[in-house]
């Protein structure tokens, strides 16, 4: 196996098995290279069985990109079984098969945020969204931090800590009875099934025996706990982080576990990876500067072959209005002359409050734009409704996709039907589904709504019966013609969106299509094994579309692991980057990491943009730009619209702009 093609410190990671190796990897060091490469020298060099191999990362996109990779450096039985997928879907696959051990059904459903919320909601007897929100985040962290329900009222320190203590309590009795699990669930579950059945630990500790782990910096307790069970005292992993790219604490991600590592695992080797493929010297040179003010873990700089580069540009705009045309017509200019496409760029920010005045601003220019982190396809309301359907076939007691699934499209079930069979259930400790065949609900319902109800039911099990066993395209079609869907959305919505939606339906049709004709299987996946799989997954996968050419609108966390020639980094401002509440509560060693982050996505040119004031609650304030711009250091950088020193340098550097302008005018 030639590993020829990659430099000395990733070809050490590569080779290195005498234990628990830690890569720190830089931004944009060839990381993912490293980890495929190995995948392969484990089964190619090693003998090792995919089977016995997991790669774990922390997005459907990442695990896609490493399939992808993969694939093209292993072929043939030896890499059948290999794991390549996200913390929350090992969780899941371990779930599935050892349900029995933790009181649920291998098909028990998983409950998305929203799901999840209304629960939360009638738990605490209100529909406040962020106290349902809060809640809804402290029980994560609960869950997260590996702390029950018993524990979370013992540490209660007072009685609002206390009532939301019993409100977790609550949470978790109701996804008990509908057998079903929120996605903290899919991590925390397996760590305690370990902690109280070590004999089940050893079985998937010998079935993994080296585990490879991306982004470990962005790790919580729970992920790591997980981690230490499965390698056991062997130690056979390799992590890969970058502490300098730490910027998720907001969701429980602990920087600390790199510390714990080398406490963990005292043989613990590591290795640097410090050149850069992507970024220009000025580029690298400017985020060294910024990160050193940072306290560091582990030591590194990072290099690049790439060319010294543009200066950094720093702009400085009247206001957020003036900000946004500005970086559309600096684009523009810049797109003109450098003979680029519009999908070489991106936009930057540090919230998406920002992105609004941004979009008006490229709209008025004609340029087009994509946002990341939009809505997830699967959130949308059209494919949630087939989606109740294929809940309910999955596990009959999941309340919230039984009351979608009847009441979507109309059936004549209406809220007096479910209030008495939600009051006849809740008496008998039943679920929905369950209570519809209950002779004593017979008498509760007036004959019309109870034949209603009873053909719901039946019709429900007849798919079950048929999902379970036929060819999950084929179930799909004839549920979406049982219920007519097609005609409820024309009859129920303008013509124009219901085209929109019944066309998103069809491309879910299609994804489920290709998953259930995939060759690459043993056997073809149910419509219930999809089922659990389409939890995991935030967008559509393998739709057939190429990428737009487009300018990529998106949040600096959402941008993370992701790069482009040209960047504008908007907002660099006191307040905002740094957030004012990191400011105020010690986190801004966090915030100059996700500017690291926005700065290292740039692989050619880098813009900084601040506005000197900005409209608060409809009043004018005086804007300071970031503390960040300065640590940043002066000698890579050009502050545009500041008194020039060296008009030389000044008048040579427009007459050359000038001369390509005209070069290319005669061009055209």
């Amino acid at each position: 196996m030639q590993l020829s093609h990659l430099n000395p410190p990733q070809r050490e990671a590569v080779k290195y098995l005498d234990g628990p190796l830690l890569v720190l990897a830089g931004a944009g060091s060839g990381k993912t290279r490293v980890i495929t490469q190995k995948i392969a020298y484990l089964i190619e060099e090693c003998g090792m069985q995919g089977r016995n191999i997991a790669a774990i990362t922390f997005t459907n996109k990442a695990a896609r990109e490493m399939q992808e990779r993969v694939a093209q450096l292993v072929s043939g039985k030896s890499a059948r079984g290999l794991i390549i997928s996200t913390f929350h879907s090992l969780g899941l696959q371990l779930l599935r098969q050892e349900s029995r051990h933790i009181g649920y059904k291998p098909n028990f459903s998983i409950l998305d945020a929203a799901d999840a919320g209304k629960i939360i909601s009638d738990a605490l007897g209100t529909t406040d969204k962020q106290l349902i929100r809060s809640t809804q985040s402290l029980i994560s962290n609960w869950k997260n931090a590996l702390t029950d329900p018993d524990h979370a009222i013992l540490q209660a320190t007072d009685d609002a800590g206390v009532h939301a203590a019993k409100v977790y309590r609550a949470y978790q009795d109701t996804l008990q009875a509908y057998q079903a699990l929120d996605f903290d669930d899919l991590i925390r579950l397996p760590v305690e099934l370990f902690r109280q059945r070590p004999d089940i630990e050893s079985q998937w500790q010998d079935r993994l025996r080296y585990l490879l782990v991306d982004e470990y910096q962005d790790t919580n307790a729970c992920q790591y706990t997980l981690l230490k069970q499965l390698t056991g005292s062997r130690g056979q992993f390799t992590a890969v982080g970058d502490d300098d790219q730490a910027i998720y604490a907001w969701r429980g991600a602990d920087i600390e576990n790199l510390k714990n590592l080398q406490r963990d695992f005292p043989k613990l080797h590591v290795i640097k990876l410090e050149q850069n493929y992507r970024s220009s010297v000025r580029i690298l040179k400017a985020a060294n500067t910024l990160i050193a003010n940072n306290p560091k873990l582990f030591e590194k700089t990072l290099w690049s072959e790439h060319g010294l580069g543009e200066q950094i540009q720093i702009v400085s705009t009247k206001d957020e209005e003036h900000e946004a045309e500005t970086v559309a017509t600096r684009l523009q200019a810049h797109k003109f002359e450098a003979r680029t496409r519009f999908a070489d760029y991106a936009i930057l920010y540090r919230g998406n409050h920002q992105a609004r005045i941004l979009e008006q601003a490229l709209r008025n220019h004609r340029i087009p734009y994509v946002m990341s982190g939009g809505q997830s396809f699967f959130d949308r309301a059209e494919i949630k409704d087939i989606l109740s359907y294929l809940r309910l076939l999955a596990n009959p007691d999941d309340d919230p996709a039984f009351i979608r699934a009847a009441t979507t499209p109309k059936r004549g079930i209406g809220n007096q039907t479910l209030e008495k069979l939600g009051s006849y259930a809740a008496e008998r400790h039943l679920s929905l589904f369950a209570a519809v065949f209950e002779t004593g609900m017979e008498q509760q319902l007036a004959s019309k709504q109870y034949d209603t109800l009873h053909l719901f039911g039946d019709f429900i099990n007849r798919l079950q019966w048929r999902a379970e066993r036929e060819p999950a395209s084929v179930v799909l079609q004839d549920l979406l013609t049982a219920i007519d869907y097609e005609t409820w959305l024309f009859d129920s919505e303008e013509q124009r969106a219901a085209e929109q939606k019944w066309k998103n339906v069809q491309d879910f049709v299609g994804w489920i299509n290709r998953k259930s004709d995939d060759p690459e299987q043993d056997k073809p996946p149910t419509l219930v094994e999809l089922t659990q799989k389409i939890a995991l997954i935030t967008m559509l996968e393998g739709r057939e579309d190429e990428e737009p050419d487009a300018v990529k609108l998106s949040t600096l966390h959402a941008s993370k692991g992701l790069e482009y020639p040209h960047v504008f980094l908007v907002g660099v401002e006191e307040d905002i980057l740094p957030h004012r509440e990191s400011v105020d509560t010690g986190k801004i060693e966090e915030e100059r990491r996700l500017m690291y982050v926005g700065i290292t996505r740039a692989q050619r040119s880098l813009t900084l943009t601040y506005a000197l004031k900005r409209k608060r609650a409809g009043e004018w304030q005086v804007i300071q730009p970031s503390r960040f711009i300065n640590e940043m250091g002066s000698d890579d950088l050009w502050f545009a619209g500041r008194p020039v020193t060296d008009k030389a340098a000044a008048k040579a550097r427009g007459t050359e702009r000038l001369a390509g302008l005209m070069a290319m005018l005669k061009k055209e």
